[in-house]
This record gives structure tokens, sequence and C-alpha cells, in this order.
């Protein structure tokens, strides 16, 4: 049963044309890569690149970037208890780029845990997905929307299992800004300890009507300890939560165009719902999972 089909929509999301916006990274020492592994495969620009060289400056370029976001990984996590959204993802898998998903998304920090309703492609609309950290031993609970998929009625599948991430770069569990200022700031860490890392700010960028401060990195050379080569992430002034990441590999050809890798985006973002067990059981009546 495959839970991630894809056909092609526009990403509904308005960036103003005016950003070159953001990034972030990810963690560990070097010249270990930072982070999980991602199942759709690591950049393939610096498969043979040279280990860039370290340094040990007293400032990194990365340096803002870093206390920005690890000042926002703190605010959020002091004052965000829960929220919902719409989650835009598009991924490149085995070196094809799907198209974009739609999915609306409730999401609590303690415990952890996730409920999704696939919008958007058809070969997807209506699945839904819940996940909540120590139930369920440990799995996830999903249904196919319609079709002949819909007949097999609810599964429970391990996160990381192969049916579970077919389709997907990351697991259910680390989905989230929670997650992904995680990540950022874990990948910041890394990549301080090497040179070749041009950092730039936009302020007053925009998604989806969000006035966002963004983030450019760049790493021009292609170098075996780096996860991309440009990277942009957009924070939500009023937030301070990344409500978009965009990474990018190294050209295919000299002059060429960056690879995108990966893009989130956060949208509709509504905090501190007050949800409760209910939001997340599948007996819910709201939902379809069947469950007696």
């Amino acid at each position: 049963m495959r839970f991630h089909q894809a056909a092609g929509l526009v990403l509904a999301v308005a960036i103003s044309a005016s950003t070159a916006i953001a990034l972030a990274q990810g963690a560990g020492a070097p010249p270990q890569l930072p982070g999980l592994t991602p199942a759709g495969g690591l950049p393939q620009g610096n498969a043979n690149a040279a280990d860039a060289q370290a340094v040990t400056a007293a400032t990194h370029p990365l340096d803002p970037a870093l206390e920005l976001a690890q000042k926002g990984l703190g605010n959020l996590r002091a004052t965000i208890r829960d929220y919902s959204c719409t989650v835009v993802k598009r991924e490149r898998i085995d070196g094809q780029l799907n198209d974009h998903e739609y999915m609306f998304a409730k999401i609590r920090h303690e415990p952890f845990s996730v409920y999704l309703y696939f919008l958007a492609p058809e070969g997807v609309k209506g699945q839904e997905v819940i996940y909540v950290a120590g139930q369920n031993d440990g799995n996830m609970l999903a249904h196919a929307g319609s079709g002949v998929r819909a007949m097999v009625g609810t599964v429970s599948l391990k996160p990381q299992s192969m049916l579970a991430m077919q389709g997907n770069r990351y697991a259910i569990t680390e989905l989230g800004v929670e997650n992904l200022a995680r990540r950022l700031v874990e990948v910041a860490e890394h990549d301080r300890h090497f040179g070749e890392c041009e950092v730039n700010f936009f302020p007053g960028a925009k998604v989806n009507g969000r006035v966002c401060t963004c983030v450019q990195v760049v790493h021009p050379v292609p170098r075996r300890n780096f996860r991309f080569h440009l990277a942009r992430v957009f924070i939500d002034d009023e937030y301070l939560i990344p409500i978009r990441y965009e990474a990018y590999d190294w050209p295919q050809e000299a002059g060429g165009e960056p690879v995108l890798m990966e893009e989130y985006t956060y949208m509709n973002v509504k905090l501190n719902n007050g949800f409760t067990d209910a939001d997340f059981d599948p007996r819910n009546t709201a939902y379809k999972f069947g469950a007696k």
C-alpha cells in the first residue's frame, strides 16, 4: 500500500520577488554530516569531492544565522504548545523530483503528536495519518482516502519502515517547525567548522502573506562535509519560527542551475489551539480511521 503518490499542482505560496532568501544547516562534529540522512539521498554534486578545510576563527559568517535560529528554537519551545497548519512539501527521491503534496496538519509538542489529512493531489486526497509518541507500539496509523487502497482500511506502520518511507525523505517523526528549527541549528553548528560559506540576510520577504526574515547560505564548492550547495530558510518575524525551507544540490554542469532537493512550507499557521488527546485519537468521529 503506497501512501504518497504524486500528481502535480502549483505551489500556492506567495514569495516576494525581492527576496533571494534563506538557509539553515544541521548537526554534529566534523567531518560527519549533520542530522538524519534523508531517504531521498544526500547531494550528488559533492559525492566525489574533497573535504572542506576546517577553520578555527572566533567568528564565522554563519554566526548571525545560528544566533537567530537558536533564539527562535528557544522561543518556540517556551511559548508554543501546539499548532495547526497547511504543509506543502516537494522532495527529490532517488533522483526524481516529485510533485507538491498538500496536507492539513495538527501538531502537538508534548507528547509529540501528529494528525495529517491529505488535501492534494487527487491520488492521496482524503488520506489520514496519526502518530503519537509512546503510543500504538511506536507505530503510525494510516488509511487511504478512496479507491481500492481504501478497502484495506487502517494500517499500522513503523515510521521508519520501508513502506512508510516510500516517497518520503523523512519520517513523520521529523515533521513540524520544531524539528525543522532543531535541524537548522544542528547544520549551522556543523558547518561553522568550515570555510567556503556565504551568508546573506533578506528582510521583508513574504511567504503566503507572512512577513519573514530570510537567510540564504551558499557553499560555492562541492565538499563531502556539506549537505547542500544552497539553502534558504524563511523565519516568520512575528512567530520566530521557520515557515519555509528549501535546499539545492550543486549544478549538474558548469554554469547550470542548482538542483532542488527538498522544500517545505508551513502555511496558515494557528498557534496554541488547546489540542487534546482526542485530536490525535483514531476513534475521533471527525476522522475516518474506522476505529471501534
